[in-house]
Formats: C-alpha cells, structure tokens, sequence
C-alpha cells in the first residue's frame, strides 16, 4: 500500500470503497462457470465507476491478476471483452501518469491476449493501445518489449487488421524514438519465435532501400550485438518462411563489403545462415548464394562500384574472392578437419 492510498484511508468513503472492491473481488473466487466471470466483472465495473472521482484504485495488484486471468485464452470472447472494458473504466479513472507507474501490472494480461483474440475483441484490445498506450510516450520504454511482442501477431498478412497494426506500430516507434523500438523489437525477436514472422516483415517493409544501413543506423537499434543474437537466431528458426524473410534482411543490412557488424559479427550470422542449407529448400539457398556472392534479391550487382563486373560471372567470382571467402573459409575449416580421418588430420 503506497502513501497516497494510505492517506485516502483517513477518509470513510474511501474505507467504503476500500470494503466493496473486497466484495467485488470475492465473487471471482466463487466462479465456476465462464458467465460467472463476466457477472463478477460486472460488479467490479459498477463498483469502480460509482467511486471513479478517486483516481487510487485500491486493491490494484488483486484486481491486475483477477483480470489477467479472465483473459486466459481458453475463455470465451465474452469474458475478454468484458474484462478489457473494466481495463478501460480503470485506465479512465488513474489517468495517463499511475497507468506508465502501474505499466507491468496492468499489462501482464493484455500483453498475450492479441495472438489467441476472436476477431471480435481484437478491436477492442487495439483501441486500449491506441488511446491509452500511446499517449505515454517516452513512459512505454520499460514495458516496451513486451508491447511490441503483444501488438506484432496483429500484423498478420491479408488480416483485417493488418494496417492498423502497422499504423499502431509506426505510432509507437515515433513515441518512444526509432532506436529504443528497434532494441526493443531484436529483443521480441530473440526472446519470442511466434512474433518472428511479423516482425521482420515489419523491419523489411520500414527499409528504405534507396539508403545504405549507414544512413539508417536506428535500425540496428542501440545494441547491434543484440541485433545480431536476434539475426542469427532466426535465420535457425523452424519456419522457411521466417528463415526466408530473414535472409532478405541480412541481404540487406549485412553486406560482406560493408556492414555496421564487427569481424566476429559477421561471423556469427554467417555461420548461422550457413544451416540453412541443411533444408534443401532453393529459396533459401538462392538468397544465401546471393548474399555470398554479392547480389541482391533480385539478382542485381551490389558491392562497390569501383569492383563492379558488366559480366554477373565475373562479377560474382570477384566479390567472392575478395569479400566473402575468407570468412566462409574461417567458418567452415573447423567443421571440415572435424570430419576428416585421424591421418589426414595429421
């Protein structure tokens, strides 16, 4: 109990509010049944909006855990749209300060809910982001991670809510300043494979490939070793498809003739990518081929002007040699003396 609640109990009204939160409270440990949850809600909700000219909402840390629990993905819509409207009468009451204060309490629930939503309550949950996240600003970056892993599985290809996800996603790294949003997505990506997807569909659509990676350093974010942990984590993952879209973004952000990524960086991703090959899957192949060989793609010649072949042969051969041997070779010789016989070794 903090001092400004201790303060509010001098005043017997409050006690009053103090007493009927318990009671409403009570009710969710005598429910059985999903509609028993949302009556129980009902109650919490009549009790907070009689007492809402009180901005301390007692009993907060119970009311957090009651309502992340009516959000469990087992239960109906029903319940999560019900619990999501007390989440609204309460982030009404404590306005926009106690809510970046009581961030972690309150979002522990609504964090998880957008990836197992019924279509019906994803607007919802949007709109709790939309007016109250974003006006937090700056406030949003202890929390951040965990906001992008929660608003990420909205950016679902095709989806209905697919732009409005995105348009959500742009507002919140313009709240918080590209460079913390792009930390705190290489963490979502390290730590979360189910975000992988949207989420480096999200950083590919956001770059403008018209600049190099040096003129759009926010992307790396503000710890490029973490950038790369989350990379070479994701160029393993299970899916093709996120192997694939990963690719594409070390095509792009880690050219063997000039990338932001130390020697020991790049060799990381390298030996990483280099599993890929282990899928036997020619869209992947292509694009690590590719990025060896120093073409974009869409197979057209990058590297430095100065270096480059009309001839894509010569081309190729050329960048190779100079650019990506050495380090294919530096990955690759220990496991090659691994698998030789003992004499050969010698």
């Amino acid at each position: 109990m903090n001092t400004e609640e201790l303060e509010l109990l001098s005043d017997s009204k409050y006690r009053n509010y103090v007493a009927a939160i318990d009671k409403a409270l009570k009710n969710f440990e005598y429910s059985s049944e999903w509609a028993d949850l949302i009556s129980a809600l009902g109650k919490l909700n009549k009790v907070l909006q009689n007492n809402a000219k009180y901005q301390v909402v007692p009993k907060k840390l119970t009311i957090g855990k009651r309502l992340a629990q009516c959000l469990h993905p087992a239960l109906p819509g029903g319940v999560h749209r019900k619990a999501l409207e007390t989440y609204e009468i309460i982030f009404k009451i404590i306005g926009p300060k106690r809510l970046a204060k009581d961030l972690f309490l309150y979002s522990s629930g609504l964090f998880p809910l957008l990836a197992n939503a019924a279509m019906s309550v994803k607007p919802t949950l949007l709109s709790l982001y939309e007016i109250y996240y974003l006006p937090l600003g700056k406030t949003l970056k202890p929390g951040l991670q965990g906001l992008l892993t929660g608003i990420l599985p909205g950016l679902e290809e095709g989806s209905e809510y697919y732009e409005r996800t995105n348009t959500l996603l742009e507002k919140v790294a313009a709240a918080v300043e590209q460079s913390a949003f792009y930390s705190a997505l290489w963490g979502s990506l390290l730590t979360s494979p189910a975000v992988r997807l949207p989420g480096i569909t999200y950083v590919l659509a956001h770059l403008n490939r018209k600049l190099s990676m040096e003129d759009q350093l926010y992307i790396i974010g503000s710890d490029i070793e973490l950038m790369v942990e989350a990379v070479s984590t994701s160029v393993q993952d299970s899916s093709v498809l996120v192997q694939r879209s990963t690719l594409d973004l070390i095509l792009f952000c880690f050219p063997f003739h000039m990338s932001q990524a130390t020697r020991p960086d790049m060799i990381r991703i390298l030996s990483a990518a280099l599993h890929v090959v282990l899928r036997r899957d020619m869209s992947l192949n292509r694009r690590l081929y590719a990025w060896l060989l120093g073409f974009d793609n869409n197979g057209a010649i990058i590297g430095p002007r100065s270096t480059r072949h009309s001839n894509p042969e010569e081309h190729a051969t050329y960048y190779f040699t100079t650019f990506s041997k050495e380090l294919l070779v530096q990955v690759t010789a220990p496991f090659i003396i691994l698998c030789l016989p003992p004499i050969e070794k010698a």
